[in-house]
């Protein structure tokens, strides 16, 4: 079996749909050749040491996966006796733990939890064999983690570098009511083209991702620093010291001399208070402006940023009386009280969305979850050219 910490294949980065674009941008800006994109990731030539990299750094990412072998497969039968072959006893540790996870469409498997038995067992099966012991598997993923893909006759087999979902940034403690997903955050303000030096306004800010995905943004400061522990840290041929050079670049492109001014407010002093607590896991606390009030009253520097609304959208159908009033009230805030900004609102709900009354110059297209939602721009020019 080739060692794979040095071995470039094919790896596959998966993301949540439609952020593949800003997945694109970071995995370009980190120097990586892309050989294909598509809705939901990018397909790349590395070894499982530049996969430590991608971990460290990747903010919209989900998975980085790195490819073992791809053959045809009919049944799970056929499955096993490819998947038997690998050198399983070279890759995973005896005296480990490792968990399968699965994308399959094949017309003789109705549930993906058998594939990933059949997996599981032709894992087990082979470094019984060779090493006379059973590693352990089942359901976490905090060690060595196997993904399979198989579409229809077409098989490949995977080792998951992450682990654990790259999309969670790891500061979030406390997720509180409803919270965007830290991936999604971050692609939402990279779509703004936010300088990260002007003010970035977060009114109605929750849990605070938005406000805390911008100062890390801000700051350069990777996601890589806030976990230790990675699927690829518990295959065989691992060595630590890459991934401690990694993460020691990682600490040096971070810069704290940069200040921009964040401010975050919320009418909750329990969603303030989670917040704060989630700003401090992250390191950013002392650079987001904190403030409990009903968001008309949101301090706005004079000059000039981007201010970002993520108001909740009434998933349910059925009257929005008070949401609509929200919705015209931001519009109004907005035209009235940030000249000079650029506005933008998240919102999955087209008809609130209306109520904004103000004319969006541009839409971006974004999934919250399985629901269809739009980043709104509004260019809120000071002076004449006031909507």
């Amino acid at each position: 079996m080739t060692e794979v910490f040095n071995t470039p294949s094919k790896v596959i980065i998966t993301c949540n749909k439609r952020l593949s674009p800003y997945l694109q941008e970071e995995v370009k800006s980190l120097g990586f050749e892309i050989k294909r994109a598509f809705n939901t990731g990018v397909e790349l030539f590395l070894s499982v040491n530049d996969c430590i990299k991608l971990n460290l750094n990747l903010r919209t990412a989900s998975q980085v996966l790195y490819e073992l072998k791809s053959f045809r497969a009919n049944d799970p039968k056929e499955l096993y006796d490819n998947l038997v072959k690998i050198a399983w006893e070279d890759i995973i540790p005896f005296d480990s733990y490792f968990s399968v996870t699965s994308n399959v469409h094949n017309e003789t498997i109705t549930t993906p939890l058998f594939a990933n038995v059949k997996v599981k067992d032709a894992i087990v099966d082979r470094i019984k064999d060779k090493k006379g012991v059973r590693p352990d598997s089942g359901p976490d993923y905090h060690k060595c983690v196997i993904h399979l893909h198989w579409m229809e006759e077409r098989a490949e087999i995977f080792l998951d570098t992450s682990g654990e979902t790259l999309a969670k940034h790891g500061y979030r403690k406390h997720p509180g009511k409803a919270p965007m997903l830290e991936a999604l955050a971050t692609s939402t303000i990279m779509a703004t083209q936010w300088d990260g030096k002007s003010p970035f306004i977060n009114p109605m800010c929750g849990s605070g991702t938005l406000a805390i995905e911008a100062a890390l943004l801000a700051q350069k400061r990777m996601p890589g620093l806030q976990r230790m522990n990675y699927s690829f840290m518990h295959f065989i041929g691992y060595d630590e010291e890459v991934f401690f050079e990694e993460r020691r670049k990682i600490k040096d492109i971070a810069d704290k001399t940069i200040l921009p001014q964040i401010v975050a407010s919320d009418i909750s002093d329990q969603a303030i208070e989670i917040a704060k607590m989630n700003a401090r896991t992250a390191g950013v606390e002392h650079l987001i402006t904190f403030e409990v009030c009903d968001f008309a009253d949101t301090t706005i520097p004079q000059e000039g940023g981007v201010i970002m609304f993520n108001p909740e959208y009434g998933e349910r159908l059925g009257t929005h009386s008070k949401l609509e009033i929200t919705y015209k009230r931001i519009g109004d805030f907005l035209k009235q009280e940030c000249k000079g900004y650029r506005g933008y609102v998240f919102t999955g709900n087209p008809e609130l969305a209306k109520k904004i009354g103000l004319k969006a110059s541009r839409r971006f297209e974004f999934f919250n979850g399985k629901l269809d939602c739009r980043l709104l721009q509004y260019e809120l020019y000071d002076g004449s050219k006031d909507n």
